[in-house]
């Protein structure tokens, strides 16, 4: 394993849409053992394979309890409302609040080509929809309201 560099906001590689996932081979579980490490290095709890300059559809979302990897992911539902202050390993020190839906429900196949279902409620559901946003060349300061020191400092009070 190796840890990736992650993009900064501002690389017109963020900006592109990832290509879906054709086959399981060594080279993509390589990249998903350099994104674990990277991420857990990181101090997030998501990172999507564009970030780290590879524009291929999988993602990894630390939920709490274990690290979900995911491959070629689709939302297949969401529920509910959150209106959460969010951020990005791309875009340090920025801060944003971002309308979210509660729950949701991601199909993805895992580094064995199983496909599996997850759903997550919360920072969870937030991250799916911010992870798979990346794919599609989207940040979260694309449609977040970016708050300024003051008003974090209001939040954290």
């Amino acid at each position: 394993m190796a840890l990736r560099q992650i993009l900064k906001e501002g690389d017109p590689v963020l900006r592109k849409k990832s290509r879906p996932i054709e086959k399981i081979d060594d080279r993509l579980i390589t990249l998903i053992d350099d994104m674990r490490e990277t991420l857990e290095k990181s101090g997030g709890v998501g990172l999507a394979a564009v970030q780290v300059g590879v524009l291929k559809r999988v993602v990894l979302v630390d939920n709490g309890e274990e690290v979900l990897e995911l491959i070629n992911p689709v939302i297949v539902s969401k529920e509910g409302h959150q209106e959460e202050v969010e951020g990005c390993l791309s875009c340090p020190n920025v801060w944003g609040v971002t309308q979210r839906p509660m729950v949701v429900t991601v199909s993805a196949m895992n580094r064995n080509g199983e496909m599996k279902t997850y759903t997550g409620d919360g920072l969870t559901a937030r991250c799916f929809c911010h992870e798979l946003d990346h794919l599609d060349g989207i940040l979260f300061i694309d449609h977040a309201e970016i708050l300024d020191e003051d008003e974090l400092e209001e939040i954290s009070e």
